[in-house]
């Protein structure tokens, strides 16, 4: 009995272990991301074309604050990670909502090219969240830097849980205005995503030799 007793203890930990394991988030580059990888660019929209409610390339953009304040424009130019045409703030509007982001199948990995209005470091310039449904999986802030003039960079991060919707912020106390671009999404089952450590084979092995012992234990003493 003690046996089981101990392998019931352990196969709860390990229960425990798994889903923190499989619902870690971690922070990624853009060389992170697979060639298979799909590349949403927005070249050939027009300027001005409205983001809230936009579909492109199957991912479907919706803004907090309502029609009016995103816009496919110039944004601040070329930059590092940012090219012509992007999602940018509109002149005048409101720059503190959430983008959400409604991808067309699960993904695990998901990241973005950024600028906000401001000049050198700034810290937790962008911040991701994402989603499965209504479920959060996690959150990720990125910190900015010159990119090269305007405060940006590449915001990416990799999950070991599916998810199907991405809100992204930007720090509005810092900035004025945003920019994205060059949105990167690898989908669920791609080559490239994180695999879960290597000790839940461990606890999976052990649970399994305590289980196969349980029995002949119990039939000796009864």
């Amino acid at each position: 009995m003690k046996t089981l007793s101990l392998a019931m203890s352990l196969l709860l930990a390990a229960v425990v272990f798994m889903t923190a394991a499989v619902a870690s988030v971690a922070p990624i580059g853009a060389g992170a991301f697979p060639g298979s990888a799909l590349l949403v660019d927005f070249d050939g929209l027009a300027d001005g074309t409205e983001v809230n409610g936009l579909i492109v390339d199957g991912l479907t953009f919706s803004y907090s604050l309502g029609n009016g304040q995103v816009i496919i424009d110039d944004g601040p130019g070329t930059t590092n990670n940012i090219e012509v045409p992007n999602i940018v703030s509109a002149p005048g509007g409101n720059n503190s909502g959430a983008l959400t982001i409604i991808l067309p199948s699960p993904a695990t990995m998901f990241g973005y090219g950024y600028a906000i209005l401001s000049l050198g470091d700034v810290a937790n310039a962008t911040t991701m969240s994402i989603f499965e449904g209504a479920t959060p999986l996690g959150s990720l802030s990125f910190n900015g830097a010159s990119d090269p003039i305007f405060t940006g960079g590449f915001a990416g991060l990799a999950s070991t849980l599916e998810f199907d919707r991405v809100v992204v912020t930007f720090n509005s106390a810092a900035a004025s205005a945003f920019a994205l671009d060059n949105i990167l999404v690898t989908s669920a089952g791609v080559p490239g995503v994180p695999e879960p450590p290597t000790m839940l084979l461990i606890f999976a092995g052990l649970l399994v030799a305590l289980w196969m012992r349980a029995p002949r234990s119990s039939a000796r003493r009864f």
